[in-house]
């Protein structure tokens, strides 16, 4: 446990970065979405942005019912994170906050070492699994939880001119490198484990030129494991490039190479992962939540044998365990909703198909490093593969997701509003009744409308993914 350091003594007052400077340069358009600001680095994601992101955030964060700490800041591999990492820590600095930079970890060392260190926040300068040219910055709260909207709101109020600044409170911050205390985030991964021996299994790791390129084959390594790394050093140019845990074929072409066990896919900042079993078929999330839910279950550390998911959740996968006597309760896309859901129902897991998973006895963050030394650990304790494990659980429904690029952020937002999409959707439904579901949403992170068909006829589902791409396209690209 790392002390809080004592805020420094109020000098004269700095000049700060300036009070709604960038408000005319700035889209009328929210600029946090549904994981923080993320955008093309260089464009609207520049220093100068960061800069006042910092200074705004530092007004936000000390205005807490909280002791003074420190600010957490952690990056991915990308080119461009040392220079947003750097101009926000400025602006944090400039706001009178203490900043403490680990460098390169993945998201949820971030929220970890935020909670365990009694810090005012955090900071991860990360796209996720966007191509190399984006990045984002992403705002953990003191308990290391995603910064709520009200707060996110308030950042945003001061860069758009609207906000006040805490007069007569400021101090010169300081800025100080602790790539020290990454050790503690992989002490308590370790921890976390019911068993710590995966002597005897080989694993296949994807690290996606990201952020567990350093952690996670270490870690696997020292509980016994054999590893084999794939795209294992931290490469700016090619995060998430034809890798990881959105294009899983390297992956599972390396699982039945190397004749491994099980394999795991990360994604840039490794706040998720997806798996593949010995068969080299794709584990997601839905399935990773079942196999964990149902161990929590048989030990009776599972609340009202309740799991969180999405509306992406495979309807095969909610019907299975409700027929076991599970509970299930869907949100919207974002693991930001699957948390405010876990922590209003007292549920202690949940997480989305795409391999966000969080689990409330250990973390309040998804953390892929985390849910894949689990599902490890549940298979050695099991003493059978990974695909005896997914063959006793349930059978997926056919489902398709296609993604149609719309640049207008504006056709984004009010895709509802468009009354020709709207009309097939309801045909769609029409047809399928309760055999089938759509879903069809604009993605939080980027210039896409997704559309989601999923039935028990995989013919239907074919014919009205097309379709529906098919009116996206032509009424909104």
């Amino acid at each position: 446990m790392v002390s809080s350091p004592i805020r420094p003594q109020a000098c004269a007052a700095p000049s700060h970065p300036g009070i709604g400077r960038l408000a005319g340069l700035l889209p009328q358009t929210p600029l946090f979405g549904t994981d923080g600001i993320r955008g093309k680095a260089g464009e609207l994601l520049n220093a100068s942005l960061a800069l006042e992101v910092g200074y705004w955030a530092g007004q936000v964060l000390q205005d807490q019912p909280v002791p003074p700490g420190p600010v957490i800041i952690g990056q991915d591999s990308r080119n461009s994170s040392d220079m947003l990492a750097t101009a926000l820590a400025s602006g944090l600095t400039s706001a009178g906050l203490e900043v403490w930079n680990v460098g390169l970890c993945p998201t949820p060392c971030v929220s970890y070492l935020t909670r365990q260190t009694h810090a005012l926040g955090g900071v991860m300068i990360s796209a996720s699994h966007n191509p190399p040219e984006d990045n984002g910055i992403k705002f953990f709260s003191h308990n290391g939880t995603k910064l709520g909207k009200p707060a996110a709101a308030r950042i945003e109020a001061g860069l758009r001119g609207q906000g006040e600044p805490i007069l007569g409170s400021f101090a010169w911050g300081k800025h100080q490198h602790t790539v020290t205390l990454i050790r503690d985030y992989a002490d308590s991964l370790q921890r976390s484990l019911p068993t710590a021996d995966f002597t005897g299994l080989k694993i296949v790791l994807d690290l996606a030129w990201g952020a567990a390129v350093q952690l996670a084959p270490e870690l696997f390594r020292l509980l016994g494991a054999e590893v084999i790394a794939l795209h294992d050093a931290a490469d700016g140019d090619r995060i998430n490039v034809n890798c990881g845990s959105t294009h899983l074929q390297r992956l599972q072409a390396a699982v039945q190479e190397y004749g491994a066990d099980l394999g795991f896919a990360f994604d840039g900042d490794a706040d998720r992962v997806m798996a593949v079993d010995n068969q080299s078929r794709v584990i997601d999330g839905d399935y990773i939540l079942y196999l964990w839910g149902q161990q929590l279950m048989a030990a009776n550390q599972l609340p009202d044998n309740l799991l969180i998911g999405t509306v992406m959740a495979n309807l095969g996968f909610e019907r299975a365990w409700q027929a076991q006597g599970g509970q299930f309760h869907r949100t919207d896309v974002g693991d930001q909703h699957v948390q405010a859901a876990m922590f209003a129902l007292g549920a202690a897991l949940g997480g989305e198909q795409s391999g966000h998973i969080l689990c409330h006895h250990h973390s309040f963050s998804g953390d892929g490093l985390q849910t894949a030394l689990h599902l490890t650990a549940l298979v050695k304790t099991a003493g059978v593969s990974l695909a005896e494990l997914r063959d006793q659980s349930f059978q997926t429904y056919p489902q398709l997701l296609q993604n149609i690029r719309v640049e207008s952020r504006e056709r984004r937002q009010h895709w509802r509003d468009c009354e020709a999409v709207q009309r097939v959707i309801a045909q769609a439904e029409a047809d399928l009744g309760d055999r089938g579901r759509i879903l069809v949403r604009a993605s939080g992170t980027e210039p896409l409308i997704r559309v989601m068909v999923e039935a028990a006829q995989a013919d239907a589902v074919e014919h009205w993914t097309q379709v529906l791409s098919r009116a996206v396209t032509e009424h909104l690209a």
